[in-house]
């Protein structure tokens, strides 16, 4: 057994020894955030996952190096900036979907990868290399069966089984150091004129060469992903590809009802002029929205049009699929981890706009009331701090809805004294009977409330929380305070 194999392992039997810590009804705790929770694993990565020697030129395995460290370093950091999380129930179920890939295919798969759960909204998973996989929130909440994510993990479980990020690797060393590359360069840097342009003719080769063999790359691991679900019998549908190309447009979807009733419910009354831009002193009130739907590709940049990857897999696709609902439960927990890190992240409008979509679907969830409230009095604390444009988290219209739009100009455009009475009449009339909602409304009071913001300040008020809710998740909100 190597070195890294007994890494995995090893990690694996931690994951199974610290699954009874989470417990049942709660999200997660703030020890299972990955900065903590894999904060031993993170040393023995870095001295497992060293870099073999595949070049004889010093050069080019130098290079190779490089780019090896540069994958360890990235993982390790995201891990430290708490990209991934550990929560029981959202972890078991995909475990014991890739179990069931992995038992299936022993030749293949030999060692269970080492699973992570990133925090991402974006539609998607990747693969690492050496045997790590990580599974984005906004997979599971976008993904309607076991069938539709099992069909994406076996994918990126192919792209390992392959080797295809070390592969690449390699491959970039080979050209970097090569004497074409070098050549091309120089001849480049000599001379006099458009030299600009002709470095950005050679980046965008290199590119659209790198672009076409990951492409290449793409359809390799979808056969194999394929051929992985039929020995784990688990149906394969190639439909979900033509789903993907929506992934991009979650809120180019509209609102059931007009803005101003949403927030009605919570007593707040919305001016028209708000949701309208300004453009010098006038309201635009056109604001011809077009359907870019065709123009956008999916959310998988590196992948081929979904549309492609569809005709190529659809004669492999189960003539007759008898589809595994992902659980409420599943999808409940993973869209409100997802929300969660939305608002401490400060993309409020994101954050706003989903928990109204929720609205929509009927949710009688007194959490989203809660983070509805802590979005207004995120935004009243961000303008005090004066960063409001950057928790408004400006998108472009091309990519959302009238809808989205009015909401995030209302974020933008709403005056600073309406935001303050907003935000304190949603902190005192939304109610809370769990003790650490009620201490975060607390925590919120004081920021919006209390006359001095300053560094200082700020770390008393949240140090405050944190001796009170050291294990809660709404932790992490207090412990920013405590980063430069």
């Amino acid at each position: 057994m190597s070195r890294y194999t007994q890494l995995l392992t090893v990690m694996l039997v931690v994951f199974c020894c610290r699954q009874g810590l989470a417990q049942t009804g709660e999200l997660y705790h703030y020890q299972d955030l990955s900065h903590i929770f894999y904060q031993k694993q993170v040393d023995s990565l870095k001295k497992a996952w060293v870099c073999p020697a595949v070049f004889k030129e010093k050069a080019t395995q130098k290079q190779y190096k490089e780019y090896w460290d540069d994958r360890t370093d990235f993982l390790t950091r995201a891990i430290k900036d708490d990209d991934y999380l550990y929560e029981q129930d959202v972890y078991k179920y995909l475990d014991s979907l890739i179990s069931q890939i992995v038992q299936a295919n022993k030749q293949l798969i030999p060692v269970k990868p080492l699973v992570l759960i990133d925090r991402s909204p974006s539609v998607n998973a990747y693969a690492l290399g050496g045997n790590i996989l990580a599974i984005n929130l906004g997979l599971v909440t976008f993904s309607r069966s076991r069938e539709d994510l099992a069909l994406t993990i076996a994918h990126e479980l192919s792209h390992n089984i392959l080797l295809h990020s070390e592969n690449s690797m390699k491959q970039r060393a080979e050209w970097v150091t090569s004497e074409e590359y070098k050549n091309s360069v120089n001849a480049v840097l000599d001379s006099k004129y458009e030299r600009l342009t002709r470095l950005k003719k050679i980046f965008e080769n290199y590119s659209f060469s790198r672009s076409r063999h990951q492409r290449y790359h793409e359809s390799d691991a979808d056969s194999l992903a394929i051929l992985l679900l039929k020995k784990s019998r688990i149906s394969f549908d190639p439909s979900f590809f033509l789903r993907l190309d929506s992934a991009d447009l979650q809120y180019k979807q509209g609102l059931k009802q007009p803005l101003a009733q949403y927030f009605a419910a919570y007593n707040i009354t919305i001016d028209n002029a708000w949701t309208q831009k300004r453009s010098k002193g006038l309201s635009t009130k056109v604001y011809n929205f077009k359907d870019t739907t065709s123009h956008i590709q999916d959310s998988l940049k590196t992948h081929p049009e979904c549309v492609e990857r569809y005709n190529k897999t659809l004669a492999a696709g189960d003539p007759a699929i008898n589809y595994t609902p992902i659980p409420a439960a599943i999808r409940s927990k993973a869209l409100k981890m997802q929300l969660w890190n939305m608002y401490v992240n400060m993309n409020l409008t994101a954050c706003m706009y989903s928990i109204l979509l929720e609205k929509d679907k009927g949710t009688t969830d007194s959490w989203y009331d809660f983070m509805a409230a802590n979005v207004i009095s995120g935004l009243y604390y961000a303008d005090r701090d004066l960063s409001r444009f950057n928790a408004v988290g400006v998108t472009p219209k091309e990519y959302i809805s009238k809808d989205y739009y009015e909401l995030q100009t209302m974020f933008e455009q709403i005056p600073r004294d309406k935001l303050e009475e907003i935000s304190k009449s949603c902190l005192h009339s939304t109610s809370t009977s769990k003790k650490e909602e009620a201490a975060f409304h607390r925590l919120m009071q004081s920021l919006t409330t209390e006359a001095d913001i300053s560094q200082a300040s700020k770390n008393t008020i949240g140090n405050t929380f944190i001796k009170a809710n050291e294990n809660s998740l709404y932790a992490e909100f207090a412990h920013k305070f405590d980063k430069p």
